[in-house]
């Protein structure tokens, strides 16, 4: 029986020999599952750039790794990986590294040559155009009076344009369009059927330089100056900017969404999306190794950041009785370095609203000031007050340095303040250390958290198995 276990043993680690990539040794394993070294490079490096401060060593970085691995193998146990908000935002993050890569610049450029086509061929042999023009405004269904009255209008402006008046200088004056008229009446290029069929006739009845006489459209009365006419030019001199203008409407996530729609329309109904998108990963991960630990860092990274705020954020956030205990046990460690002055400053409208003020909280939990100020003196849309709770240091609040710390501030009251609240005062006590782990409650819980953690990888270091092989780990980076 022994002999056959060391018979099974040594066919299993002979399986994972032959199946990891020639020229990248298994690192370490965690919990029976191997690491390679690439990977271990890969985060290693990633973490340890140019522009990181607090850089480890490769001994450092492989504990810090290990804990890593460790707490992904506690939120795999607590199947955290089945939780529906953890597969949504994984398969989010991993189709946004993925579906780019379905996509070419040939793609974007042939859908760019698809869109000047389509442009050419309904300009047809007719051409662009860009006029400038003059409106007299007057609706359809406008009384005679109001007819009369544009029509007089433009037959005026008409004349004064016959007689030499500048066309430019009379559209920024008298037009109805204001989009142009501070343009001196200057449309961009048009082509067919982009504007009113009274407009288009009489705008391609012009040649360059050539004015119309007034004509009547659905929107008011016109004057046309035919500023120039061409043809559309060649697809290369507008290709640059028909490929950026299709990139900002997303041409990249139409392509890749048509491809995946047509894989799973030539499969008869045999693949669904997911699954063209799954093996499109999967081929991804297989022949890019950066890809595939880019993938793999954010699946564990998601599950790191629910483990840990299960086991550690969490729990440390939540537990008041164990700050408390944690204060009292680690008080030496939290000491200011000068007085502080725990309580409310304040300005109110009313004189007797400064005693009113004390009254509302001096039997309350120091916690509970705030909404209780609140309620009771601004719950209207004129406030009674103006209030700040809190734990002032000198030179926190003006107030408080004035009347309590006898310095003069930085800070000061803003004017409409003094203005409308002539009455200020400050009730509370002065410090000289911490009374509880609330006067310091964000310091204590990030070092209840830190004991938590340090506790947690302890137990997870118990828990699972895991070694490193030294020697490959001396050649990080080194081959």
């Amino acid at each position: 029986m022994k002999k056959f276990l060391v018979t099974v043993l040594s066919l299993a680690q002979f399986a994972v020999l032959m199946a990891q990539p020639a020229g990248d040794p298994v690192i370490m394993t965690i919990n029976g599952t191997p690491v390679l070294r690439s990977e271990f490079e890969y985060s290693y490096n990633k973490n340890n750039g140019a522009d990181v401060i607090d850089k480890k060593t490769v001994e450092e970085y492989a504990d810090l790794f290990i804990n890593y691995k460790l707490k992904v193998c506690a939120a795999l146990a607590a199947r955290l990986d089945t939780m529906k908000s953890f597969q949504q935002e994984y398969l989010m993050y991993r189709d946004q590294q993925v579906r780019p890569t379905m996509v070419t610049d040939a793609d974007v450029e042939q859908e760019a040559l698809k869109v000047y086509n389509r442009a050419k061929e309904q300009i047809g042999p007719r051409g662009l155009l860009q006029p400038a023009h003059i409106l007299i405004r007057v609706a359809t269904d406008a009384g005679q009076s109001a007819q009369d009255k544009a029509k007089a209008r433009i037959d005026s402006v008409y004349s004064a344009l016959k007689g030499g008046a500048d066309f430019a200088e009379l559209a920024r004056k008298v037009s109805d369009d204001k989009g142009t008229a501070a343009k001196g009446g200057q449309l961009p290029w048009i082509g067919p059927n982009q504007t009113f069929k009274e407009f288009e006739d009489a705008a391609y009845a012009l040649q360059t330089n050539q004015m119309s006489q007034p004509f009547l459209s659905p929107v008011g009365w016109h004057i046309i100056l035919m500023k120039g006419r061409k043809q559309l030019e060649p697809f290369d001199s507008l290709k640059t900017q028909i490929v950026k203008s299709i990139e900002m409407q997303g041409i990249r996530e139409y392509i890749a969404n048509e491809r995946v729609r047509y894989a799973v329309e030539q499969s008869g109904g045999a693949l669904t999306s997911e699954m063209v998108m799954n093996s499109r990963a999967d081929s991804l991960a297989s022949a890019d190794k950066d890809m595939k630990y880019l993938m793999q860092e954010y699946h564990d990274g998601l599950l790191l950041y629910e483990i840990s705020k299960r086991e550690v954020w969490d729990k440390a956030e939540g537990d008041e009785a164990g700050l408390e205990a944690y204060f009292k046990d680690h008080k030496k460690n939290y000491v200011w370095d000068s007085p502080r002055y725990k309580g409310v400053a304040y300005y109110a409208r009313e004189k007797a609203d400064i005693k009113a003020v004390k009254n509302s909280v001096k039997r309350l939990p120091f916690e509970q000031w705030t909404e209780a100020l609140r309620k009771t003196f601004n719950q209207d849309s004129i406030k009674q007050i103006q209030a700040q709770v809190g734990i002032f240091k000198a030179g926190d609040n003006e107030l408080v340095d004035r009347r309590v710390f006898k310095v003069a501030s930085s800070k000061a009251a803003p004017a409409e303040t003094l203005k409308d609240y002539p009455f200020d005062a400050v009730y509370g006590k002065k410090l000289k250390r911490p009374q509880s782990y609330r006067d310091v409650r964000s310091l204590v819980v990030t070092d209840y958290q830190d004991m938590l953690e340090k506790a947690w990888v302890y137990d997870l270091r118990q828990r699972y198995r895991y070694s490193i092989n030294q020697d490959i780990l001396k050649t990080v980076n080194k081959h």
